[in-house]
């Protein structure tokens, strides 16, 4: 597939203000590992092979194993992830598919009892990221790297 555009190149400022939302994103103290689960999760429903292999590159070199992600498209029926992170799950999901069905009741209170008030809109500010970051990459064919492991 050839790449579109360079949009980095064609739009910094834009680039850079999407950089300042995963500065304050990475910044939050959300669980790491949560925010690399949940931006595989919805970059699997995006389709986005780019943040795909980042993030899954990205999870491996912080420890994460093999089998929760090969696992994750089917969180659901595994007893491997925690109660936070399975509700992180769900309220990504949910926002990631806002537009075919409405988030409910109990997604928002499961996410607001594991993380808070601010860490509700943290997370949902990682999620807005991630969906803004594969929308990018997909649109303009973000080819994915060259394997180096």
């Amino acid at each position: 597939m050839e790449r579109h555009l360079d949009y980095q190149k064609v739009a910094p400022g834009a680039f850079k203000a999407m950089l300042g939302v995963e500065g304050y994103v990475r910044g939050s103290g959300l669980d790491p590992m949560l925010l690399e689960l949940v931006k595989i999760r919805v970059s699997q429903i995006n389709g986005c092979a780019f943040c795909l292999d980042m993030h899954a590159r990205e999870a491996r070199a912080a420890g994460e194993t093999e089998q929760r992600l090969h696992v994750l498209a089917g969180w659901r029926e595994a007893d491997l992830y925690t109660d936070a992170e399975r509700a992180g799950l769900a309220l990504a999901e949910a926002v990631t598919l806002l537009a075919t069905r409405e988030i409910g009741d109990e997604v928002y209170r499961q996410a607001r009892e594991h993380f808070g008030d601010k860490g509700c809109v943290d997370l949902v500010m990682a999620i807005i990221a991630i969906n803004s970051w594969n929308r990018l990459a997909v649109t303009f064919h973000v080819p994915i790297a060259a394997a180096a492991d």
